[in-house]
């Protein structure tokens, strides 16, 4: 009875992780979409602060990987804020989004929904996850258009 305790306690504490990370389609190859992720970011005055290339680091040590990068970015401006509320939220900042090739060749965009950072941290009514949401979906939306 031992395995009960710890398989409820994997049970509620999953969804909180499983359930916020959103997929949307892409219309390009990964390179394409993280290229015009990066053009949007910048446009958005906001910094890249990485780009991972997992195929290329696969390649390093003789496997292979289909096509998947992610960009990693984001804006002291809107960081900081949350920081001072809680620092343990720097776990999940910068900003992440990853573009990867399924086994059919489509190219997909997911990244976590920032407003489920008000269940794991101590953040108030700050309103910076829900702009960060709202950007989100803009520099995806921008990255997958035709």
């Amino acid at each position: 009875m031992r395995v009960l305790p710890v398989l409820l306690c994997l049970f509620l504490v999953s969804p909180a992780f499983a359930d916020d990370v959103i997929t949307k389609p892409g219309n390009h190859d990964v390179a394409t979409t993280i290229d015009r992720l990066v053009e949007a970011v910048q446009g958005k005055g906001m910094k890249v602060f990485a780009r991972i290339d997992h195929a290329a680091g696969a390649a390093t040590i003789g496997q292979t990987l289909a096509p998947a990068q992610v960009l990693i970015f984001g804006s002291p401006q809107a960081g900081t804020p949350l920081m001072q509320k809680d620092p343990g939220v720097g776990l999940d900042l910068p900003l992440r989004v990853l573009a990867y090739q399924d086994a059919d060749g489509k190219t997909w965009l997911n990244y976590h929904d920032p407003r489920g950072l008000r269940t794991r941290y101590t953040l108030g009514e700050l309103p910076v996850p829900d702009k960060m949401f709202t950007l989100l979906g803009l520099l995806t939306d921008i990255a997958a258009a035709p």
